[in-house]
């Protein structure tokens, strides 16, 4: 009955089983047995070498990773909608020292290149202004659509070609791929992009999310967001818990299993709320039009979600929910287009 957020979810059985089977005494830090399997594990999943590491939080993630590439009198191109403007309370601007953030506008929370490009045309090469210095897209985004293989490529050949750094926020990066059925790799480093915040917690696990960097720079690039996790307060002495959750997401593909599970819910979903949909739904999350008064028509029967502005609400399925569990919030929708 609860439709809020895939934060507040339980956590994967088989999550759970990794956090209690790497109760044993190891290195702390990252030294230990789950924590030096990750580059091997992330590399063979995006068939590219990989440097990765476990990360408290998402929000931690995505500030390191533009703290790595974009120094502090640089700018970040980004969504005026990205989680990173609205949902992080300055914390790209606290990790980066001060860099600036450059929000766009896109429908359904997309940058388009035509806009980045025209973006950069606009900044002057002298000292008197912030100069771009990264592209972050959110995959999928803030409004559930997916970036698809060649859109993403549109926007690394942008950055490619003036010298940006290209960071991909993918909290629902599983969701995504699970949408599109592509290769991770299609609409990752092979489209250009450098780091990806690879999400773990709305997919079924506990705590900690992966930051993982592509291509010849990833090594130091890595090192470097190992200096800004220990400076920063968030490098866990027994690291080796949200590695094994991360171990165990990527090991078996229980990370597509999951985003699959909760797409298919959101359709189901979907296909209550005919006529209603803002967008379409290409994960998990449904934006619809709901009146003050049928908000409250369902609320009363027990169906919790977030109001999202005037006439509207967000619905987020989880890995948990299937066609079956989400029946009655579809039938509920459907009766109030009925009426």
């Amino acid at each position: 009955m609860h439709y809020f957020s895939d934060n507040a979810t339980p956590i994967s059985p088989a999550i759970m089983a990794a956090i209690a089977a790497a109760d044993q005494a190891d290195h702390g830090y990252d030294g230990d047995a789950w924590s030096t399997r990750l580059d091997s594990a992330f590399s063979d999943l995006f068939d590219t070498p990989v440097s990765a590491l476990w990360i408290a939080t998402g929000t931690a993630a995505n500030s390191i990773a533009l703290a790595c590439l974009c120094p502090p009198y640089g700018g970040v191109i980004c969504h005026e909608e990205a989680h990173i403007v609205v949902d992080e309370c300055g914390a790209p601007g606290f990790f980066t020292h001060g860099a600036s953030l450059m929000p766009l506008p896109g429908n359904g929370a997309k940058l388009m290149p035509d806009v980045v490009t025209d973006r950069l045309k606009a900044i002057r090469p002298d000292v008197h202004q912030v100069p771009a210095r990264a592209i972050s897209i959110t995959n999928a985004t803030e409004y559930g659509l997916t970036y698809t293989p060649d859109e993403v490529a549109a926007l690394g050949a942008v950055a490619k070609a003036h010298g940006l750094g290209f960071h991909m926020d993918g909290a629902r990066f599983a969701n995504a791929v699970a949408y599109l059925g592509c290769p991770p790799a299609d609409v990752t480093w092979r489209a250009g992009v450098d780091a990806l915040s690879f999400g773990c917690v709305k997919n079924g696990g506990m705590i900690g999310e992966a930051l993982l960097f592509f291509g010849e720079q990833a090594p130091s690039r890595a090192a470097e967001a190992q200096r800004w996790r220990k400076r920063s307060g968030h490098l866990f002495s027994k690291g080796r818990y949200l590695a094994a959750q991360i171990m165990a997401m990527v090991e078996g593909d229980l990370w597509l299993a999951n985003a699959r599970t909760a797409n298919a819910a959101a359709q189901a979903l979907a296909d209550g709320a005919t006529g209603r949909l803002l967008h379409p739904v290409q994960a998990n999350e449904l934006f619809i039009r709901l009146s003050a008064d049928e908000a409250a028509l369902l609320r009363a029967q027990g169906f919790d979600f977030y109001d999202w502005g005037e006439g509207a609400a967000r619905l987020v399925t989880n890995w948990s929910q299937d066609a079956a569990s989400v029946a009655p919030l579809a039938q509920a929708l459907r009766a109030l287009t009925d009426d």
